[in-house]
């Protein structure tokens, strides 16, 4: 197979990496790409919304398969444009990938199927005073979300009314978030613990990869602004076996059966961010495709060809497959630019790239650099996503590596957090009690 990947960071790195190993796979293409994934394909230079551009090269190239990276080209229509031109593609319709372009579209969805999640309200301008009255009747905290896509970054939560009013305030009035929160969603704050599962679908059938963890807010301790994903671990041991069966039969059948039903049917990858609360898992947000860093934890674990896997779901024909993984754990910290997830630097030299040893399960997934000459520079939030895979299955051991290989890559400016997959420590030590 010759395959494109459309997209430019560390899940599409980690992809593309993966994919390089199979031995169905021929040509790999990366659109646009960054400078690490030089290493596993060949960068092109079209933009990840270049969707006419991108079609182009497909069929110019003999594409095969075309695995979509970010959000913004599948709620754009990529998907629709390839199928409409016979190409195969590993991604949602803009219909169905509005799971995730708009969360007040996700929301009511889960409501009409019965499917768990946060008592919620949806309003517009014209709704404020509504939306002010559902503030004063409802439980604190409260989360205050932009309707359409804001890079991760559109989520507030308030611990006051008064918090919840000028968050609403912000995104109706001020238009923090542009057209993204012509609309927001207000609900109730589900307490417990956040795990993200990924669901590989053909529009009737999916399988489930192994559950990850993300860590959102740009501090330690969970504090601070959300980011689009500070580091990631997989397998989560808050995900037993027992609750993936739950989440499979609550949440991910359900989901593809009511989108078939309303005749969207969904093919790509179903990404499940889910809160594990006393009454079970209640879903968060649906993204319509791989998320960012569980990406570059979660791919690594699997045992086999993943060009067939993502072709079989994209040709609807995932029947009879049942992937393996590796019997091991893998953990991946985010470097990013000083300043992020505001406004950041760009342009400082990496040193160190060099020291990550494959053979010890060491890899780096380049999220924001370019090349410059001979060297690797940063040019984007997230530098860098510092990942090791630790085939002994010790969670501890692999933490500790991956921040051994952080501590030899160096940028001006590098930020990291210290305390990526503590939560999964607490859960192996309070089982071995």
């Amino acid at each position: 197979m010759n395959i494109l990947i459309v997209g430019s960071g560390g899940r599409e790195h980690a992809l593309a990496w993966k994919l390089r190993q199979s031995a169905s796979v021929n040509r790999i293409f990366c659109a646009p790409g960054n400078a690490g994934m030089e290493s596993v394909g060949t960068t092109v230079p079209l933009k990840a919304t270049d969707l006419d551009g991108l079609l182009r090269f497909a069929q110019d190239n003999a594409v095969d398969l075309t695995v979509v990276g970010p959000e913004q080209p599948l709620v754009m229509g990529i998907a629709d444009v390839f199928q409409d031109h016979k190409l195969v593609v590993f991604g949602p319709t803009a219909a169905a990938a509005r799971l995730e372009g708009s969360k007040v579209f996700a929301k009511d969805f889960l409501y009409r199927h019965g499917i768990p999640t946060a008592r919620f309200g949806s309003f517009d301008a014209a709704s404020e005073r509504e939306a002010e009255a559902f503030i004063d009747g409802s439980s604190l905290p409260l989360v205050v979300k932009a309707d359409g896509l804001a890079a991760g970054k559109g989520v507030v939560i308030c611990q006051t009314r008064g918090e919840a009013r000028i968050a609403l305030r912000e995104m109706l009035e001020a238009r923090a978030f542009g057209a993204a929160g012509d609309r927001v969603v207000i609900e109730e704050f589900l307490a417990g613990e956040e795990a993200s599962v990924f669901a590989i679908c053909d529009g009737e059938r999916f399988v489930t990869l192994p559950c990850a963890q993300d860590h959102k807010r740009i501090l330690d301790g969970d504090r601070g602004k959300n980011t689009g994903g500070m580091g990631a671990y997989a397998p989560a041991p808050v995900m037993t076996q027992g609750l993936l069966r739950r989440v499979e039969e609550e949440i991910i059948r359900p989901t593809l059966e009511g989108m078939k039903k309303e005749g969207t049917p969904y093919r790509g990858c179903l990404y499940a961010g889910l809160m594990i609360t006393e009454d079970g898992p209640k879903v968060l947000e649906f993204n319509c495709r791989f998320g960012d860093p569980e990406t570059q934890v979660v791919i690594p674990l699997i045992d086999g060809d993943l060009a067939v896997l993502l072709h079989a779901a994209a040709s609807g024909s995932l029947e009879g497959m049942t992937p393996a993984f590796h019997e091991a754990s893998a953990v991946c910290i985010v470097m990013a630019s000083r300043g992020y997830p505001d406004a950041y630097e760009t342009g400082k030299v990496i040193r160190g790239l060099d020291s990550a040893d494959l053979e010890k399960g060491e890899i780096v997934f380049h999220a924001g650099t370019r090349r410059e000459g001979d060297a690797i520079i940063t040019a984007g939030g997230r530098v860098l996503g510092v990942t090791v895979v630790g085939y002994k299955h010790e969670l501890e051991a692999t933490i500790d590596a991956a921040y051994r290989l952080v501590h030899r890559i160096a940028f001006d400016g590098a930020y990291y957090r210290s305390d990526i997959g503590k939560k999964a420590l607490k859960h192996l030590q309070s089982r071995n009690l």
